[in-house]
């Protein structure tokens, strides 16, 4: 059945803290928890100087004692070196693991990408794709870095200061409560406000780059057609979308901001110098008190600060990991269907029953084709545009399923059959051939990387390969540039053609397989094709209907029927749309 919209999640997924703390922090508890003892052991030490500073005021230098001053500095440096060190550590090991799981979420999400069906690819640009793997994982760091540890460490520290704050002086900290908790409400609710912004920001941003993307692959025909103003204006209409994105969330983070400066080192600050300040004068508060008092109260203001930040750190990573997690609860083309059979060997007899495709609901372009490929058969494609025959090309490849009807392969329904055990039989020469970024060898050595020498020159010579590389400097080693652009489109064909005679398959798709060839190439390729096609089940779509006079069957398709079916000599016969199709082609 067709199945373009079962890798679509039912909705989006929005990743709570404790899904996360589950799925990517539990696995590292370990890592973790000792991130968390570092940090404690840090705020501890970063506490020893306010206490210090009220112990130098108050008893040291009243009493003028140089030994409890040597050791009051003493123990003040020690705790800076604690300090330092821990800070070292939790930088070093956090960041270090971070960076490593964003390289696994990386490899998992690439790995789940492959896995998806081809109607997911048709319906996603590659921009977009790019972006999910790169950048939607990235916001993980604070996640296991030093962004969840500072996060807890600060709510320790402001705590731990807190006890302190109620301890030197129970009626100043009841003050300084005040705007503290106005700002923590305030915080929260513009969290709130801009965690849907930034889960837009990375739909907008993966758009954008996919975008830009297309145009640096369509260099070429935007030069052509003088269109780098109208692709200028597009991209920058998608380069605004994101700019307006990210205003909204900056005025959020602002209204944080702001709000810290007003209640935090205003309001609270002010206020702490004007009580400090009267109850000094009433003796009821030492100087090293007060000066303990503020330093401790800057230790609880300056975590809810920074937990601010980090929450909007978080925050983006939770968003992040929500577009994450839509891509990771797709189905996998393997699984879409129940499929068990694994075929170890195939002789490869193919037969289409009843079959139906639609790729968007309610417009059909097959409608109920039957047909029989035998094993080691050819069996020729042919029609006008866009009458189905890339769309029959692409079933039998199984790239594409039925909306209705059955497709076997040797007996056994194709839609129970492991995708890898049927595919692992096939070889496919694409209409759009795609070559990848290296060498011709590389090239070829693709489906078989571990094929000798012997075995690469033969499928190098049978697909007269070798006619153009002979005349190459490197020879196979000739660097071809990103999909193959320093080639012409013949020699770009016959690579792809010997990489298909390299993964010696026993089933073929050629797609317009030698409709980029000039007519001496053709020849050449024909009989390489011919000697590549004995015994093994072949589709042939061809524009050139020359080329397949040869077939032991011909189906011509159109508006998504068989119109027509038999062999070159019977179809010439009939006189119908075959012979029309063959004539006006001899005629050219």
């Amino acid at each position: 059945m067709n199945t373009k919209d079962k890798t679509k999640s039912k909705k989006k997924p929005k990743v709570s803290m404790i899904t996360a703390f589950k799925t990517i922090i539990w696995p590292r508890r370990n890592l973790v928890f000792i991130g968390l003892v570092l940090i404690i052991f840090n705020r501890i030490a970063g506490l020893i100087l306010p206490w210090k500073s009220k112990a130098l005021l108050d008893e040291v230098i009243p009493s003028k004692d140089m030994g409890e001053l040597y050791e009051l500095l003493i123990v003040v440096g020690l705790a800076i070196l604690i300090q330092a060190t821990t800070s070292f550590l939790l930088t070093r090991i956090l960041s270090v693991q971070a960076q490593y799981l964003i390289s696994e979420l990386r490899a998992q999400v690439q790995k789940k990408v492959l896995s998806l069906p081809i109607s997911f690819f048709d319906n996603t640009k590659s921009g977009s794709l790019v972006s999910r793997i790169m950048s939607d994982v990235e916001g993980v760091r604070n996640l296991i870095g030093t962004g969840l540890v500072q996060l807890v460490g600060g709510t320790f520290t402001a705590i731990v200061s807190l006890i302190l704050l109620i301890y030197i002086n129970p009626w100043m900290t009841l003050f300084v409560l005040v705007p503290v908790t106005l700002f923590g409400i305030i915080a929260l609710k513009a969290f709130k406000y801009i965690r849907p912004i930034f889960r837009a920001r990375g739909e907008i941003n993966a758009e954008v780059k996919g975008r830009l993307t297309e145009t640096l692959a369509g260099v070429r025909v935007i030069k052509g057609f003088n269109a780098e103003e109208q692709e200028n204006k597009i991209f920058e209409r998608g380069v605004d979308r994101l700019f307006q994105n990210v205003k909204k969330s900056l005025t959020a983070t602002a209204l944080m901001t702001s709000s810290s400066t007003f209640l935090l080192a205003g309001i609270a600050s002010t206020g702490i110098m004007g009580i400090g300040g009267y109850f000094m004068m009433q003796d009821s508060m030492t100087t090293g008190d007060f000066l303990f008092f503020t330093m401790v109260l800057a230790f609880m203001i300056a975590p809810i600060v920074q937990m601010s930040n980090i929450g909007s750190q978080l925050t983006e990573a939770l968003a992040g990991l929500d577009r994450t997690e839509e891509l990771m609860n797709m189905t996998p083309e393997e699984e879409i269907e129940d499929r068990n059979i694994v075929l170890d060997q195939i002789d490869g007899d193919i037969i289409f029953d009843n079959v139906s495709f639609a790729y968007e609901e309610g417009k059909e372009v097959l409608h109920n084709i039957s047909f029989r490929a035998q094993s080691g058969s050819v069996t020729a494609l042919v029609g006008s545009s866009g009458s189905g025959k890339s769309t029959i090309a692409g079933l039998a490849a199984t790239f594409l399923n039925p909306k209705s009807g059955v497709i076997t392969i040797d007996s056994h329904d194709i839609s129970k059959v492991k995708l890898k055990s049927y595919r692992k039989n096939l070889g496919v020469v694409l209409q759009d051939e795609f070559l990848f970024e290296g060498t011709i060898r590389e090239n070829i050595l693709f489906p078989r990387p571990d094929a000798t020498e012997a075995q690469l020159q033969s499928a190098v010579k049978a697909a007269y390969v070798n006619e153009f590389t002979d005349r190459f400097e490197d020879g196979l080693d000739t660097l071809i540039g990103e999909r193959g652009v320093k080639l012409s489109g013949g020699q770009r064909q016959r690579i792809a053609i010997a990489r298909a005679i390299l993964a010696d398959p026993k089933i073929i798709i050629l797609d317009e397989a030698t409709s980029n060839l000039d007519t001496e190439s053709e020849a050449l390729i024909q009989k390489s094709l011919a000697e590549l096609m004995k015994g093994r089940t072949t589709f042939v779509i061809a524009h050139r209907l020359s080329t397949i006079k040869k077939a032991d069957q011909i189906l011509v398709i159109e508006s998504g029927n068989i119109a027509e079916r038999g062999t070159h000599d019977e179809l010439i016969k009939a006189e119908g749309r075959y012979f029309d199709l063959y004539t006006y082609q001899a005629r050219i």
